[in-house]
């Protein structure tokens, strides 16, 4: 006989590996349930609602993910200076970890978290952003000491595209490591790939938005001038 615990891992995985290939809007309960091999009283029972299994799948990993990220920005912050290089890099043994904690952990997140973005899962990033509110105010003050001149703007519009960098490379890690075998030799594996990708994102984040950059193109255009 199957436990409710039994029955509720094997809802919880269905719609995980369901949700990272297909999407939270293209993945209907009904094709849940049927990959589970449960009834749809039974997600009813132990969840509720679509939206509660969606923020369920991904707190498997963001229980795991949050609070070690935590400790690793607690740590860094008080210190008297730190890079953005740093920032990063307290995110590089948690998501390692995610590796141990399920199989393919690491990407399988990433993709979680991508669909969260390309669905517009509004309820979601409240859920996070509430839930986890206290990590990501660590992280936000990491950001500022490490680069105190970036606005808020900046910093959106920063953090938003090192997401979506940061997202891609995970989510596809298993393609790019055979890319790195077959085209240049090279057998990378996940610790590896992650190394590659911090200086990256750290150089994305160090750099200066349009509006700055365009400021101090006129300026030097204006101090060359008068020098003439």
């Amino acid at each position: 006989m199957v436990g409710r615990g039994d029955t509720k891992a094997k809802i919880l995985d269905a719609a995980e590996q369901l949700f990272a290939e297909h999407g939270f809007k293209e993945t209907s309960l009904r094709t849940i349930t049927s990959k589970a091999g449960v009834n749809l009283a039974s997600v009813n029972y132990h969840f509720g609602d679509k939206k509660s299994l969606v923020r369920a799948v991904l707190g498997r990993y963001l229980e795991a993910f949050m609070p070690a990220l935590g400790e690793q920005l607690q740590a860094l912050l008080v210190r008297p200076e730190c890079t953005m290089e740093q920032v990063f890099s307290c995110a590089k043994q948690p998501v390692l970890a995610l590796d141990a904690y399920r199989p393919h952990g690491a990407a399988t997140f990433m993709q979680l978290i991508g669909r969260g973005y390309t669905d517009v899962q509004g309820h979601l990033r409240w859920f996070i952003t509430t839930r986890y509110e206290h990590v990501l105010s660590l992280f936000n003050q990491a950001v500022r000491k490490a680069n105190p001149e970036l606005t808020s703007e900046a910093v959106f519009w920063h953090l938003h595209f090192t997401l979506g960098a940061a997202i891609f490379t995970m989510a596809s890690s298993e393609a790019l490591r055979d890319i790195a075998e077959n085209d240049f030799g090279r057998t990378l594996d996940t610790e590896a790939i992650v190394d590659r990708l911090i200086p990256y994102l750290a150089a994305g984040m160090n750099a200066k938005p349009a509006a700055m950059a365009q400021q101090g193109q006129v300026l030097a255009f204006a101090t060359e001038s008068q020098a003439e």
